[in-house]
């Protein structure tokens, strides 16, 4: 799925606005995001994302 960020850039090293593919953790509280800078994933907040391309 396609997520865009609309939180606190100030927090993270996401960008406002912008768009990233994402997972949602089991539990639904979390979208997991691949940093190909630490070449790891992160859990971040589903509210501070807006869906932008849904999972198929």
């Amino acid at each position: 799925m396609k997520v865009k960020y609309i939180g606190d850039y100030y927090k993270v090293y996401l960008r406002k606005g912008f768009v990233y593919e994402a997972t949602l953790s089991e539990d639904g509280c979390w979208y997991m995001i691949y940093d190909e800078d630490d070449e790891d994933t992160y859990g971040y907040l589903v509210s501070d994302f807006e869906v932008v391309e849904p999972q198929q």
